[in-house]
């Protein structure tokens, strides 16, 4: 069957590094550079310019796709309005999309030509890549750059410009889970600096990030009742919601001990602000020192916590709340029911469904027998 007038004839070939697209639209050859080395790449740019031609000719309005690297500019400043409270994810974003712009056949791809095959040949380099440490690039790190990737394309989807592709992150993540033992909690804690174990038992005792509780100012907090409680702002959470901890004895004690009741609560000896990157500088060497595995973050001891009221018995919605979850799908972790804590649990429900013997429920049920049996 003879192919119909408007139908092309597809070819690419390579000069020299870069591929080319050549085709025949409508009886008019059309070539152009596909400015990519990457075979796949060039072949969807071809479709692309294809369906450009064909749109055009339907009368339906084409838009100027830009390539990745062209919208980094624009994703960037959006992240800066969106996250301006949190200047640390705003670097974090900087660096994983500077790693992507760094293969060219990702950086100079248009968006709409970014699919599935372009994104697994990105985690196939990425994966052949090694560290600043000279070992393989650990599937975390490239899931970094992948998630980076996926709000990115999805900002340009939501600008009316493609529809995004799935990205799908690398298998094989450790998380980081690691929980303080109540063994070498003591040993941790003496060998922090003096301004800084007051803070790290907070942590532990809290569950604040770490974020949270640099922070925290005595506004947020209240001593004058008993266990007392803090209230966490908004602005220092993830989720939307403020969410107030009743202290603990530890917690409380760790408060009152803190000299002066007026802006931020946590202080270094010389009556400065903490900064978050001292801190991990002496967590990691006093992890070192006291040879506890390599990932005991400053995090962990918010994870510590949430295990604690776990182990404690709290249910995952009592934890979602505490810990200012966005959803109890997180919390869930935390939670271990035992046989024991099972067994207790239908015991208690047993005896709340058992009547008092003089309820009106029990009195009715009572008479009605009666007009049965003497029938």
């Amino acid at each position: 069957m003879e192919p119909k007038e408007h139908e092309s004839k597809m070819a690419i070939y390579k000069r020299g590094k870069v591929y080319w697209y050549e085709f025949v639209f409508n009886g008019e050859r059309c070539r152009g550079s596909a400015e990519t080395g990457d075979q796949r790449t060039a072949r969807q740019r071809e479709a692309h310019e294809r369906l450009k031609l064909a749109k055009g000719e339907a009368g339906i309005e084409t838009k100027d796709i830009p390539t990745l690297r062209a919208f980094s500019a624009e994703f960037m400043a959006t992240i800066r309005m969106e996250l301006a409270a949190k200047p640390r994810t705003v670097v974090f974003y900087q660096e994983k999309l500077d790693r992507l712009l760094e293969n060219t056949s990702m950086a100079d791809a248009r968006l709409d030509v970014i699919d599935e095959g372009l994104i697994d040949g990105y985690k196939r380099a990425r994966r052949a890549s090694v560290s600043r440490r000279g070992k393989p690039l650990s599937p975390a790190s490239v899931n970094r750059e992948l998630a980076t990737l996926r709000r990115l394309l999805r900002m340009a989807q939501d600008r009316k410009l493609i529809t995004a592709p799935r990205v799908r992150l690398l298998k094989g993540e450790a998380g980081r889970e690691f929980v303080l033992s109540r063994e070498d909690e003591p040993r941790y804690l003496e060998a922090l600096p003096g301004d800084m174990r007051p803070f790290c038992t907070f942590l532990i005792e809290t569950g604040f990030r770490v974020g949270e509780a640099l922070s925290l100012e005595w506004p947020q907090i209240n001593l004058r009742e008993k266990p007392g409680f803090v209230t966490v702002r908004a602005i220092h959470a993830k989720s939307s919601k403020t969410r107030s901890v009743p202290l603990t004895t530890r917690a409380r004690a760790v408060l009152e001990a803190v000299d002066g009741r007026k802006g931020l609560v946590f202080r270094n000896a010389a009556g400065g602000a903490l900064y978050h990157t001292w801190l991990d500088q002496q967590h990691a060497a006093i992890r070192e020192a006291l040879k506890l595995p390599a990932d005991f973050v400053l995090h962990s001891l918010r994870h510590t916590f949430g295990t604690r009221l776990g182990e404690a018995g709290a249910d995952s919605f009592t934890i979602m709340k505490l810990m200012g979850h966005s959803t109890v799908t997180v919390s869930q972790k935390y939670v271990h029911p035992s046989t024991e804590s099972m067994r207790l649990a239908i015991e208690r429900m047993g005896v709340l469904s058992v009547l008092p013997t003089n309820s009106p429920t029990v009195a009715k049920r009572k008479r009605a027998e009666k007009r049965v049996t003497t029938k």
